[in-house]
């Protein structure tokens, strides 16, 4: 089995689990931190010549953070696509399981670690609402229906913008600090928000820089994601939820 996967997420957890099973990823694929196979581009546009050239049997891809007309164009070269599509904590799990069944692996330890984690969690964060902003300029936040969105509700925080139509609204920053949050979670990626770049745009409320990694990537991440995350958002004073 051959397989080049263009989700950092599911590199990581390919990586890790049946690395000889992966031969090529994307530019934005950095975890393990010693990964060495041929990259083939980003996620929204590979380099679909050089991704073929490496014969893969299959290709991981996201419906989110990949283009359709690519995963029609891998099949047409007659390549399988395998997509997933998580929402919840519960279906990132399930479908990494499935994903590494269907790969010829069992159930790895950082899997059954993260199965342990999150059945586990018991929020210890006050009760807050929030935005999660994930670029500036223009500003898109999370919105319901989303990874991201149920990460954060099952550690007690409740995302503003979870009523929303769109996954990721475009609202401008009048409307962002209009909604007034009890916090801003600024994660630092796929912007790299920082104490210098992010918490500037709201100076009367609290701003939590966390790890988008642990945040909105669905992998080996999940298994530590509970204990960070809580640790990066209870580092500000206890707050009345409004």
């Amino acid at each position: 089995m051959r397989v080049v996967s263009l989700v950092p997420s599911l590199t990581e957890a390919v990586a890790t689990t049946l690395p000889e099973l992966l031969v090529g990823a994307t530019d934005y694929c950095t975890h393990p931190a010693d990964l060495d196979v041929p990259r083939v581009g980003g996620s929204k546009y590979p380099n679909l010549d050089r991704l073929l050239a490496l014969r893969p049997d299959v290709v991981l891809m996201n419906i989110e953070e990949n283009r359709r007309s690519d995963a029609e164009a891998i099949e047409a070269a007659g390549v399988r696509v395998r997509l997933t599509y998580p929402r919840t904590v519960d279906q990132a799990l399930d479908e990494l399981a499935d994903l590494l069944r269907n790969l010829g692996g069992g159930e790895p330890e950082w899997l059954t670690r993260a199965h342990a984690a999150w059945a586990a969690v018991t929020p210890a964060i006050p009760p807050r609402t929030v935005i999660v902003p994930v670029w500036r300029r223009p500003w898109i936040v999370a919105g319901g229906d989303t990874f991201t969105s149920d990460v954060l509700l099952r550690l007690g925080l409740r995302n503003l913008y979870t009523d929303t139509t769109e996954r990721y609204p475009r609202p401008s920053l009048d409307d962002l600090r209009a909604a007034a949050p009890n916090l801003v979670v600024l994660p630092d990626e796929p912007y790299p928000f920082s104490p210098t770049d992010g918490p500037d745009a709201f100076p009367d409320t609290p701003c939590a820089l966390v790890s988008g990694r642990h945040l909105t990537w669905y992998g080996p991440s999940l298994a530590e994601a509970p204990r960070l995350l809580t640790t990066q958002l209870t580092r500000l004073p206890p707050e009345a939820p409004r």
